[in-house]
């Protein structure tokens, strides 16, 4: 079965750095468990490389999802009938979005190892939220699906 035109489903796994890092820091807690003996030193390296995982895996499980008429980035969940055009940022606009011309209000759905993203205005007079920002490997894809979404979504 082919996904619909309007379907776009990505996550923002964390580098593999990351998972180095996290290894590093099992191995930090085995060191400082050293002095105690063998099992305490083991304990520390499972332990502390597990709960280094975890933190990792789940700062990388966010997900990226245009389905059913919704765009759904990490908890959020955004008709496509309240969002504008979609923007493409790359590298240098998207630091700019994240930094200095960020509004507090706006929903912000970032990774810092993600380079590009898509800024999308948000046309519900009721909400405050000015626009969602979007980190996200496929930006083209992204706007894509939200385009067809909204095409979609028109009678």
């Amino acid at each position: 079965m082919q996904p619909s035109p309007a379907h776009h489903d990505e996550r923002l796994t964390a580098p593999g750095s990351w998972w180095g890092i996290a290894a590093l820091i099992g191995l930090a807690c085995a060191l400082m468990l050293l002095p105690l003996g063998t099992l305490p030193l083991l304990a520390g390296l499972v332990g502390g490389s597990a709960l280094a995982g975890l933190l990792v895996s789940s700062y990388g499980s966010a997900r990226v999802r245009v389905v059913n008429g919704a765009l759904a980035a990490g908890d959020a969940r955004i008709p496509v009938a309240a969002l504008g055009e979609p923007e493409v940022l790359d590298a240098e606009q998207a630091r700019a979005w994240r930094t200095y011309r960020a509004d507090t209000r706006a929903f912000m759905l970032m990774r810092s190892y993600v380079p590009t993203a898509v800024r999308i205005e948000v046309t519900d007079p009721a909400d405050p939220t000015p626009y969602v920002y979007v980190s996200t490997r496929e930006p083209e894809a992204l706007r894509a699906a939200v385009i067809a979404a909204k095409g979609a979504d028109t009678p």
